[in-house]
């Protein structure tokens, strides 16, 4: 067995086949793994001189060939990575046949890094998959049309679309990060080993060895044999018993505390990067300050810990937030409090600013994919100010920081209350709420859920009360912050009418419910009514903590009546003249940028896009066949349109509407 690491390009450059034996299971990568390895992409591409970036191994042993023939290799491990890695050069060809400036460039895609060019039949192509893939994986090699349904096809489609977005114009550079900066371990069998027998071994069901274990061995490697039971009692064990399963974690966190991004498969390189070449005794001191942040970590994991009651309870707020992203971050700011250089009330506030931030971009739908790489660097950048909070929020403003009007306008639009995690943090934003009319005697939140008003499942009397349009408000207001509530009566209010849920509610202690006693009626316009007052409470409770905004804060009280302009989205700009056609090109961008995604769009809101025309009051065809709701008025539009592009992972940025009110 030979092992060596390598780049991409010198694995399949050259007249070799890898084959995939017959024991693997088809290609199965789908879009998680597929926008993972894109991402990584993305990042190396955007930098000036970008770094060499692990993928994994692949695991091959050479195959008797007939002596005119390639040199062929059975594929045992590491196929999804590299069938995907030939979708990917596939579809960077395909695009560069389309430019006079890149042909050459496809050209050469073709004849070094798809094919053996001067080889016949199916010792033409460098990697032959699987029977069950091998034709659909042939067809996007020729440059041929694809069916619809097969794994192979949707990963070419995938990269094909992604191919299209603004700022990947530079083919000739993403293709050199490809195979010049993607490197892999290639592991050699000899011939004579058992190829399936290697492939169960390399996917036993026996429990690798963590990053964190490599980690401990690599130190006790470096202290002498007379000081490893010292220092793994005062050290490595404390450390272990707290953290446990978060403990590879806490050491990448760690890593990420002085500035830039640790991947999580990476753990143990980056340490041992920054360890290597350190004497026996800085290797213990090393340790040693590991260990003291896995104290203030596992004060982060588990707020009970802290002495602190303000802090105790700031802490499990940000928690219940998810924000371990930040935590790279709050290790700097835990070390400050315990070292005494910063007081309490001052770490009390960074919570609050963090809060904030997280809450606003939260209610906007701003993606969290880049909190990952920002929060390592701001603890550098918040104290190049000398007043450390101004530069925290001086810091965080720049950084997707939503606006009071927007704030606004997507806590009265938006789908707030939602699958997973959105339970939980509009659970946080209605508590919030709740203590900011400051009861003598605050409620406690433990036992209550929140409460649709009008209900998730409609009875006949709902609907009459509702009136004509009852499905689209149902739709678009249901989960909307104007509809949703707090109850210890979730059960026994079920989807009673209003007027018996009036009863129950008018009886409440929070002062969110008492808004409901002198109701006449619950509908489309006395559910925003709602949102506006709570959305203007929200302003408050989550002030925009920078001295200056663009926008007066005046309240927003929707878009009847006014003539939209122009339709911003993902970069690209199209002037309309109808809210109408705002929905249709926001629909057809989707698609077109996601067909996968949209599909999962089409499942959220059957009542306004599918695939049959007479499910609708009035029908609208898209680019793509399928068939939207085109009798909505402008407020509804203007819902639809901002939930289905937060359902797309699009923030306020990706899409706005120039208007002008008639």
């Amino acid at each position: 067995m030979k092992a060596s690491e390598t780049k991409l390009q010198r694995v399949i450059e050259g007249t070799n086949q890898y084959v995939v034996p017959l024991f693997q299971r088809p290609y199965s990568w789908d879009t998680k793994e597929w926008s993972v390895l894109w991402d990584d992409l993305t990042e190396l591409y955007e930098e000036e001189n970008p770094r060499t970036h692990f993928i994994g191994s692949i695991v091959t042993m050479p195959t008797q060939s007939v002596p005119e023939g390639v040199a062929k290799f059975l594929l045992i491990d590491g196929q999804q990575r590299f069938t995907t890695m030939f979708l990917l050069l596939a579809a960077i060809r395909d695009k560069a046949k389309l430019c006079p400036d890149t042909g050459r460039m496809a050209e050469e895609i073709d004849n070094t890094l798809l094919k053996n060019p001067y080889k016949q039949g199916n010792d033409s192509f460098k990697l032959l998959p699987t029977q069950s893939d091998r034709d659909a994986f042939l067809s996007v090699v020729r440059g041929e049309p694809l069916g619809n349904h097969s794994q192979i096809a949707k990963g070419y489609r995938f990269f094909e679309r992604r191919l299209r977005i603004p700022g990947m114009e530079n083919l000739e550079k993403l293709k050199q990060v490809i195979v010049s900066n993607l490197v892999l371990v290639s592991i050699v069998l000899d011939r004579d080993d058992n190829p399936h027998l290697v492939f169960e071994s390399l996917n036993a069901k026996g429990r690798a060895l963590s990053q964190a274990d490599l980690i401990r061995n690599y130190f006790f490697m470096k202290i002498h044999v007379d000081e490893q039971e010292k220092q793994y009692a005062a050290h490595w064990k404390p450390m272990q018993d707290k953290l446990g399963d978060d403990l590879t974690e806490f050491i990448r966190h760690f890593l990420m505390k002085d500035g830039g991004v640790v991947k999580q498969g990476e753990v143990y390189f980056a340490l041992k990067e920054r360890a290597d070449g350190k004497s026996r005794q800085e290797i213990i001191d090393y340790l040693a300050e590991i260990s003291r942040y896995a104290d203030l970590y596992a004060k982060l994991l588990r707020p009970e810990l802290e002495s602190s009651a303000t802090l105790r309870k700031q802490l499990a707020m940000l928690n219940r937030i998810e924000v371990t992203t930040a935590y790279p971050f709050l290790l700097n700011i835990y070390r400050d409090y315990a070292a005494g250089s910063l007081f309490e009330p001052q770490f009390s506030e960074v919570l609050s600013v963090l809060e904030n931030y997280l809450v606003r971009r939260f209610i906007c739908g701003v993606p969290t994919y880049g909190l990952n790489k920002m929060f390592p660097t701001l603890y550098a950048q918040a104290k190049q100010n000398p007043n450390f909070i101004d530069g925290l929020k001086d810091s965080l403003r720049t950084k997707q920081y939503p606006r009071d009007v927007e704030f606004r306008e997507r806590l009265i639009t938006s789908k707030l209350y939602g699958p997973s995690e959105r339970i939980e943090k509009t659970k946080i934003v209605l508590e919030r709420l709740e203590e900011s009319f400051d009861h003598q005697e605050q409620v406690t939140f433990d036992d209550l859920q929140i409460e649709h008003v009008m209900p998730q499942t409609l009875t006949d009397s709902w609907k009459a009360a509702l009136g004509e349009s009852w499905e689209t408000t149902h739709e678009l207001l249901l989960h909307t912050l104007g509809n949703l509530t707090l109850t210890g009566y979730n059960a026994p209010l079920s989807n009673d009418d209003f007027s018996q849920k009036q009863d129950i509610l008018g009886q409440s202690h929070l002062e969110l419910n008492k808004y409901f006693g002198s109701l006449g009626e619950w509908g489309e316009q006395a559910i925003r009514q709602r949102a506006e007052v709570l959305a203007e409470r929200a302003v408050q409770v989550w002030k925009y903590f920078c001295k200056e905004q663009m926008e007066a804060p005046a309240l927003v009280q929707g878009v009847t009546g006014t003539t939209p302009k122009a339709l911003k989205i993902m970069g690209q700009r199209f002037e309309v003249s109808s809210w109408r056609e705002v929905e249709q090109i926001t629909l057809e961008v989707l698609a077109e940028v996601d067909d996968a995604g949209f599909e999962g769009i089409v499942a959220q809101f059957p009542r306004f896009v599918g695939t049959e025309s007479s499910r609708f009051r009035s029908s609208r065809k898209l680019k793509n066949g399928l068939f939207m709701e085109a009798n909505l008025s402008a407020n509804a539009i203007q819902r639809l349109c901002i939930q289905v592009t937060e359902a797309a992972g699009l923030s306020p940025e990706d899409w706005q509407v120039e208007y002008a009110v008639r």
